[in-house]
């Protein structure tokens, strides 16, 4: 490879997980062979720079200890995973990655390695993401860290950390288009046959894929009347009346239950509908507010922004352009 190279480190350990090291590799493996102007030149590092299992149970060689590692660096991304517990512990490793960070451009982690990074005191007061389901553990043991589980990835300052697994593929793509451009980032995706490109502020769950209907009947039923009724009057009186209960009552099963108050469970769910025909149909902002029970597009555009920190009309832009691309 030739000097210029942009020199990229990612950093395993025992029960990484392949698709936090996979995604990265080979999304810039894409960008260098459609002819990145900086070809990017990717190194997988250990602590002891011998070859250690995936948490899928696959073995993985690297390419040197850490310790061996010089600068100066383009990229230096730490791998998550279910050992990303121990490795946090590992104060041979949480010392690399602070000199590591020191020689590099830019730092980041994929997944639940925020908890590498928080260790090593990288995100001590910055904003970070990890995998929804252990952000709440994540914010619990750095309380300096402020963590928001919703986005697929966050950059502050010259950190980024990114949400689960194939979220990698989305924070590299977006490394890609920081460095060479959008032309080259859609190459890449179109060559990996992936979505290009899901803005970091999506959210990493959509309500519809959260998990499965809440077991209380009363619940059940009525989440799947707002599904089916979004373009009628859905207020807490209104669902209290189709239930056949008090409006407190309504509202005490559903922060037992959802977690949330009906009139915002109500707002999400019409928000992500409106963004499946934002992407998926050509149907006039009117008509999805109409259709979504939206009063009008500026109560879409708020709602939007919310949920989703970007207004629809940009949804739909970069979603149509992936979807075309």
């Amino acid at each position: 490879m030739p000097s210029t190279a942009r020199q990229v480190v990612i950093l395993g350990y025992p029960d990484a997980e392949l698709l936090d090291i996979a995604c990265v590799s080979d999304v810039f493996d894409a960008a260098t062979r459609l002819g990145a102007a900086r070809p990017y030149e990717v190194r997988l590092a250990t602590v002891d720079g011998l070859p250690f299992a995936c948490q899928s149970g696959l073995t993985l060689a690297p390419h040197a200890r850490v310790d061996q590692i010089r600068g100066p660096l383009d990229t230096v991304v730490v791998a998550g995973g279910l050992g990303h517990h121990t490795a946090a512990k590992d104060e041979r490793l949480l010392a690399h990655v602070r000199r590591l960070s020191q020689l590099s451009r830019r730092t980041a982690s994929v997944c639940t390695g925020a908890t590498v990074l928080a260790a090593a005191g990288l995100l001590s007061g910055r904003r970070a993401t990890t995998h929804w389901s252990y952000a709440s553990r994540l914010a619990e043991q750095y309380p300096s860290v402020t963590v928001d589980p919703v986005p697929l990835f966050v950059r502050h300052g010259d950190v980024y950390t990114s949400a689960g697994v194939t979220s990698g593929l989305d924070l590299t793509l977006a490394f890609v288009e920081e460095d060479h451009g959008p032309t080259l980032a859609r190459e890449a995706a179109r060559s990996l046959v992936t979505y290009l490109q899901r803005p970091g502020n999506q959210a990493q769950v959509s309500m519809f894929l959260a998990g499965p209907p809440p077991e209380h009947r009363q619940v059940r039923d009525l989440t799947a009347y707002v599904a089916e009724h979004l373009a009628d009057d859905l207020g807490t009186p209104a669902l209290a009346s189709q239930a056949g209960i008090s409006t407190r009552q309504l509202t005490r099963l559903f922060d037992a239950h959802l977690g949330t108050t009906p009139g915002k469970y109500v707002r999400t769910v019409r928000a992500e509908h409106a963004a499946r025909l934002l992407s998926g149909t050509d149907l006039p902002l009117t008509a999805i507010a109409r259709r979504c029970g939206f009063g009008s597009t500026e109560t879409l555009r708020q709602a939007f922004l919310d949920h989703f920190d970007t207004p629809p009309s940009a949804y739909r832009r970069v979603h149509l352009r992936s979807a075309h691309a």
